[in-house]
């Protein structure tokens, strides 16, 4: 959803959350012997994935002072401040942010906390920062010239464009990239003890477990709101079991096959099958408002599994997102603001995999709208339809066979409608 927003324009920022962290004893030292190794590590890495290196890689230290400010330059350099407060009140919208949470600050907090080095893709250089301990030093970079051999085959900085308009896609994409550059770091370390990822299942289920370890020891990430910390984590760990079905499958090539073919959903990295089978997400039909003129849309998009997944576990439980949310299928939402009072309406549907799990789901969200909102007012009920009022006006709920939709934050519930049985549908497939 619309976490990537935030997440694609910053991601130049390489996030180093994994387990090594907790076994780094060694104190902090300048990143500078260190990088006599970069020939030797991009040697291994060529020669693990089949991709050589086609010129040499730029590399320098940064203190944490450094790190925030380039993070800060970049954000307000690529983020115009519209689109950051269209991003924070659709979050907010949807139950996953506290109304008075500032998601800019937060994002930069936690990266700055978070991050060990980075790549970035204008100068093709790479920063480790001069204050961590060794061995974090060490794993970050074998991560950060891993994306530095993609990005001179594959421009990750086009790659991550090329889901602009698709935030579910765009969260995918990420993921592909973080994903694979955490599997390599993951084999690099495995080779140093005789070891492989693709032999050892065991110690690739403990390491792409770790990002979500080690992170709970900085505090900024702990205070996070659940779906930060989640959408924060998901490319690596996640990413990281994606790049390595896809390798077991094609093995060298499949380095290169995520870059040129990549998933089209977070529900493709979730399940790799699906990636290998094509199957595309439905675009379900939105609810129609009335007086649509007297509205500006802030923001619009696409609610991917992940988001599901994350909205059933912050407002329901672990085992109902666990069981529910693999068998969406698509989902989109618009915001729309008045241009006169300020109004909010957000419009949302999803598509699931057969009746009876959208018939679970409008009861499991009809319970979420009572979560979080501090009030809520049913005044209507019928089969397949919810009307009331929560804390930001008045809300309609629908089930129309495998589609749940809500207006949210109505005038008046007349105010929106659905479209006649025979337009109401979906495009796509899975």
């Amino acid at each position: 959803m619309v976490f990537s927003a935030m997440l694609r324009h910053v991601s130049i920022a390489r996030l180093c959350l994994a387990a090594w962290v907790a076994v780094a004893t060694a104190p902090a030292q300048s990143p500078a012997p260190l990088f006599g190794q970069i020939e030797g590590i991009l040697s291994e890495l060529a020669e693990i994935t089949g991709l050589r290196l086609r010129k040499p890689v730029g590399y320098d230290s940064i203190s944490r002072t450094r790190l925030r400010q380039f993070l800060e330059d970049r954000i307000r350099e690529e983020i115009r401040p519209e689109e950051i407060r269209a991003d924070e009140l659709t979050l907010k919208k949807f139950g996953l942010l506290p109304w008075d949470f500032d998601l800019k600050k937060t994002m930069v907090d936690l990266l700055t906390e978070q991050a060990v080095a980075l790549y970035d893709f204008r100068k093709k250089k790479l920063f480790v920062l001069e204050s961590a301990p060794e061995m974090q030093q060490q794993m970050a970079l074998v991560h950060e010239l891993a994306h530095a051999l993609a990005d001179q085959h594959f421009d990750l900085k086009r790659f991550l464009e090329g889901a602009r308009d698709d935030d579910d896609m765009a969260a995918a994409r990420l993921a592909v990239m973080e994903g694979q550059a955490s599997w390599l770091m993951s084999e690099y370390l495995a080779r140093r003890t005789g070891q492989s990822l693709r032999t050892s299942p065991a110690l690739l289920q403990l390491l792409s477990q770790t990002a979500a370890i080690s992170a709970e020891q900085f505090p900024v990430f702990e205070a996070a709101p659940l779906y930060l910390r989640e959408t924060l984590v998901f490319p690596y760990s996640k990413g990281m079991r994606f790049q390595h079905a896809v390798v077991e499958k094609k093995d060298k090539d499949g380095f290169a096959a995520v870059f040129r073919d990549p998933p089209v959903s977070t529900q493709q990295i979730l399940h790799p099958e699906k990636y290998f089978t094509r199957a595309v997400p439905t675009r379900p039909e939105l609810p129609r408002l009335a007086g649509e003129r007297e509205y500006r849309e802030l923001a619009a998009g696409t609610m991917g599994e992940l988001d599901h997944w994350i909205l059933l576990r912050q407002y329901d439980s672990e085992d109902v997102a666990a069981s529910l949310a693999p068998r969406w299928r698509g989902g989109r939402y618009r915001l729309l603001e008045h241009k006169k009072n300020g109004r909010l309406v957000l419009l949302y549907a999803s598509d699931w995999s057969e009746e009876s799990a959208a018939s679970e789901f409008f009861g499991r969200y009809r319970g979420l709208l009572a979560r979080k909102w501090k009030q809520m007012t049913v005044t209507e009920e019928a089969e397949g339809r919810l009307t009331g009022r929560g804390d930001d006006g008045e809300f309609v709920l629908w089930l129309r066979g495998t589609v749940v939709r809500s207006a949210e934050g109505l005038a008046s519930p007349a105010d929106v409608r659905l479209a006649p049985a025979g337009e109401l549908g979906y495009t796509g497939s899975n």
